[in-house]
């Protein structure tokens, strides 16, 4: 069984582009592997959140994750600063990780324009921090974006390095999980490019999101003035309406719309009132778990220890072997 890791970023609600990308198969690969799930909010302070914020953010995180399917029965499901051993991991691999290849990373170079300020540290060494994530628990496989493969790539590099300066093929080295065409890729709101907070709010539908939010999102949704032409091909604002349509309603208001698209009696009004009733109608249970999560205390700090738990169990045999391979031992 292999064991596959995937951080998640404390930095804001989950959307429907979540749910049916990575959330989904999350859901799937706590059933085959064994998972580690945690909640990134070390990182998070290269942005220097305020603490109410970083508090509050882990804890709507761990909320919505629950809701959306993730079972801290089948899976590890922690926070990372619950698990120090990470810190005393990424401690020993920024030793042998060397400022010219940290300093050619693309996202430091990219965060370090956007935020002159603010070019700490932290933001140079995020990729260690990744590595440690990562080889902590010997990971196999990691989810990981496009903008987090050359993280992973260091990450493997990391792993060579140590196993090659110690002579023990200790480390595994982490390979990327593919989703595949299992990822499914749900488009914005706003005509174009994929749903996302960073995009603006207007451009998604939150899991959270209540029945009058979701129909006022929706109903302001980009069209064109109509097809001109029976069977004409969609243009790229009208395939996306469509696409949403596809995963949240029935085949059968799929083919009609479609049907009435292909003859050019499509009236768009209507099919974003169906489109958001039926959005409306998807994510309600999805939202009151959400809501009766974050009214128990009790049960969401049972999580989190229990998780913490899990972890420190496989991190703390991690880090005592690494000690003894690099040549720390107690007197």
């Amino acid at each position: 069984m292999d064991i596959v890791l995937s951080g998640i970023r404390p930095t804001g609600n989950l959307h429907l582009g979540n749910y049916f990308g990575a959330v989904k198969n999350f859901v799937r690969m706590q059933e085959e592997n064994k998972c580690f799930f945690f909640i990134a909010d070390y990182h998070s302070l290269t942005t220097h959140p305020t603490p109410a914020d970083l508090h509050g953010n882990v804890k709507q995180v761990l909320v919505e994750y629950l809701a959306a399917g993730l079972d801290p029965d089948k899976s590890t499901l922690y926070v990372q600063s619950d698990v120090p051993e990470i810190v005393e991991l990424y401690l020993f691999l920024n030793m042998n990780a060397y400022l010219g290849e940290l300093e050619r990373v693309t996202t430091f170079k990219e965060k370090a324009r956007k935020q002159p300020d603010n070019i700490n540290a932290g933001l140079l060494t995020y990729p260690s921090l990744m590595a440690a994530d990562i080889l902590i628990h010997n990971a196999h496989k990691v989810p990981v974006g496009k903008d987090q493969e050359q993280h992973l790539e260091m990450a493997r590099t990391f792993a060579r390095r140590f196993n090659r300066m110690y002579k023990q093929e200790y480390f595994n080295i982490p390979q990327a999980y593919n989703f595949g065409a299992e990822l499914v890729k749900i488009p914005g709101l706003d005509g174009s490019g994929k749903m996302g907070k960073s995009e603006g709010e207007g451009n998604a539908i939150f899991l959270i999101d209540d029945e009058k939010t979701i129909r006022k999102k929706v109903m302001k949704a980009v069209t064109d003035t109509g097809p001109t032409q029976p069977n004409q091909t969609k243009p790229e604002v009208i395939e996306n309406l469509f696409s949403l349509l596809k995963v949240v309603s029935t085949p059968e208001v799929v083919n009609h719309f479609d049907e009435q698209y292909n003859n050019c009696s499509i009236r768009y009004g209507d099919l974003k009132k169906q489109l958001a009733e039926d959005m409306v109608a998807f994510t309600a249970p999805i939202r009151q778990k959400i809501l009766d999560l974050a009214a128990n205390e009790a049960y969401i700090s049972k999580v989190a220890r229990q998780g913490a738990e899990k972890a420190r169990e496989s991190a703390s045999k991690t880090i005592r072997e690494v000690r003894e391979i690099i040549g720390f031992r107690h007197f």
